[in-house]
């Protein structure tokens, strides 16, 4: 049973993070608070200034469909296998149930080519179309629609007026973008508000879609129920293209995997860290950061989990998206892009908006696109070994890249950097960030090898050796644990990934003794901490949630140094912890079990995946792959 949240009460302003359901078409995001609203949108894409944002202000738009009066609902779920939303609502005198989707529809491009698509044509494509049904299931309940925009991060009211000859179709501008408002109810308007209502009786129904582009939406009853249909199919018929194995966690791990698709930007194959910014990682603290955008180490571990879900389109579609990135940077691979591949990431504050629960500043950009942090290069490595272990080949355009990419890591591995925790404290040199360089050096041998480039494989494998000596030499504190960065006796959860990367073999004292020190040091309540905020100079004060992500690699850590019940029981309880809808954040509070930080969270998920797959190998007594 998840344990009681904070935050949750009745006339809270804020739903709990972990309270929101999640939709996606691929190129769009939405977060559907339990009230029924959708607090968080962007247009017309992912990244995009929100349209809906009520979730970092009160005043920063919404748009409900709900029973009038009735805020909290009988239960929400996902239609099984899928992105689409079931609300039920149990009023005086009857029952509703909304269903809430993100169209997908038949690939729109066959006259002219897409102007924003860089990955290969797929049977699919978005349909740039909210769709939102109601139905009365039993006896008969008054129903509400308010749709309020307010463009651009909540700066710009929508101004409503009706199109066609009667009240079904409303349209609003702002910002760049058009909004348009078809409905089987009569829509009226109340300053920036569309609104209606109307009563419903068992059997009876109603629709509403909101679109955005060129597509059309629905424009009946009829053809939204086809849609729907269409959409929910879709969403079945991708799932079962993945390989799940039948045990109690499958669903975690389709519903994981399905929350990858969903943030994966489906033109250019980038997966998105998360679909918000600024959900604090500490309440009221100001530890609050955009991640909608894509982070270079996560190409490791994203490959990792679509290939053992057998979902190698996905991850090949990543790969690419990565490579045209690291092929396009002559010069320096940063650590993070935006979806599109765009190099500048300005970060700023929009001090009109309060922020979740007050937790100010509200950030959009992130300057951590500039830092120096030389996990970079053994990611990319990591991943290209992936993808070549699959083919058994290799090209001149990858080898080009690798042979940059390695060189820069040989370069730099002796300087210290910024960590992959993006600390804005003083530079060290971090653990982790020597680990990664010693990846890209030695799988570049391991790649050169296959290439033929045997003196490129001396000189590569003879400065991976060199690069382990020195972590050996200095990351190692006197009871043989390693440490945060060199000098230091603080502890790192990032020192979980040695076993995972094979940098240590998982039957080495010192990999046994790391991995018991965190779990026994570096935990509250069993959860693990990043590292402890008064031990490292992140250039924060305030302290943080547990970070999922830490948790789950203890987990993959206890089963390869043979700690399997232990690692089981720990996997049972992060389980435990999901939202109601199998989702997670970056963080939990492990006293209270909140969920904090941006949500859904990318690399939470994958670690789940790599977690669950381990523990279910280890149980099944079969070879566990390594991550890189």
């Amino acid at each position: 049973m998840r344990p009681k949240v904070a935050g949750g009460r009745a006339g809270d302003p804020f739903a709990p993070i972990a309270d929101f359901g999640f939709l996606s078409d691929c190129e769009t995001t939405a977060l559907v608070a339990p009230s029924g609203n959708i607090e968080w949108m962007c247009l017309p894409r992912m990244d995009s200034p929100s349209v809906f944002g009520s979730i970092l202000d009160r005043d920063a738009g919404y748009f409900r469909v709900g029973p009038a009066g009735v805020e909290v609902p009988a239960a929400q779920r996902y239609i099984p296998g899928t992105m689409v939303m079931e609300t039920t609502w149990w009023v005086h005198g009857g029952w509703l149930v909304v269903t809430d989707a993100l169209l997908m529809g038949p690939w729109h491009h066959e006259t002219e080519r897409s102007h924003t698509h860089r990955r290969a044509p797929t049977d699919y494509d978005a349909d740039h179309v909210l769709l939102r049904m109601v139905r009365c299931v039993n006896g008969q309940a008054q129903v509400r629609l308010d749709c309020m925009p307010v463009f651009d991060y909540g700066q710009t009211p929508a101004r409503w007026e009706h199109t066609g000859a009667g009240y079904h179709e409303a349209v609003a501008r702002g910002n760049g973008v058009g909004l348009r408002l078809t409905t089987d109810m009569n829509v009226g308007f109340e300053g920036s508000l569309a609104t209606s209502r109307t009563l419903l009786k068992q059997g009876e129904s109603r629709f509403v879609a909101l679109s955005w582009s060129e597509h059309a939406a629905p424009s009946s009853w009829e053809e939204a129920q086809e849609r729907l249909v269409w959409t929910v199919h879709h969403w079945q018929h991708w799932l079962d293209r993945g390989r799940f194995p039948d045990h109690p966690w499958r669903s975690h791990l389709q519903r994981s995997a399905l929350t990858l698709k969903g943030l994966t930007f489906a033109p250019s194959g980038a997966v998105a860290a998360a679909a918000t910014t600024s959900l604090p990682e500490s309440p009221g603290g100001d530890r609050n950061w955009d991640y909608r955008y894509t982070w270079i180490r996560d190409s490791t571990m994203a490959l990792w989990a679509f290939y053992t879900l057998g979902y190698d389109w996905e991850a090949n579609d990543f790969f690419y998206f990565i490579t045209d990135v690291a092929e396009a940077a002559e010069g320096k691979l940063q650590i993070m892009y935006g979806l599109d591949g765009r190099e500048e990431l300005p970060e700023s504050t929009l001090e009109h908006l309060t922020g979740y629960g007050n937790a100010r500043p509200v950030r959009i950009g992130n300057e951590a696109y500039m830092q120096a942090q030389h996990d970079v290069w053994g990611a990319i490595i990591g991943s290209i070994y992936l993808f070549v272990r699959k083919r058994d080949r290799l090209d001149d355009r990858l080898w080009k890249i690798i042979i940059k990419q390695v060189e820069d890591a040989l370069a730099n591995w002796r300087t210290p950097d910024c960590g992959m925790w993006e600390v804005r404290g003083e530079p060290q040199h971090f653990t982790s960030s020597k680990i990664f360089c010693w990846v890209a050096a030695e799988r570049g041998a391991r790649l050169a090898r296959v290439r033929g480039d045997q003196d490129r494989a001396r000189r590569w494998q003879a400065a991976a050796d060199e690069i382990h000596e020195d972590v050996l030499a200095h990351a190692l504190d006197e009871r043989g644990v390693f440490t945060a960065h060199y000098g230091a006796t603080a502890l790192d959860a990032s020192a979980l990934l040695i076993p995972l990367l094979g940098f240590l073999p998982a039957d080495d004292k010192r990999v046994r003794e790391t991995v018991l020190a965190i779990a026994d040091e570096l935990s509250e309540d069993d959860l693990v901490l990043r590292y402890r905020a008064t031990e490292t100079d992140d250039g924060f004060e305030s302290e943080e949630g547990t970070f999922t992500i830490c948790s789950f690699w203890l987990v993959s850590a206890l089963v390869m140094i043979g700690e399997l019940e232990r690692a089981r029981a720990l996997c049972e309880k992060l389980l435990s912890y999901a939202s109601p809808l199998q989702l997670y954040a970056e963080e939990i509070d492990p006293h209270t079990g909140r969920h904090l930080g941006n949500f859904p969270q990318a690399f939470t998920h994958l670690a789940l995946i790599n977690a669950v797959m381990q523990v279910i190998r280890a149980e099944n007594d079969e070879p566990q792959p390594p991550l890189a």
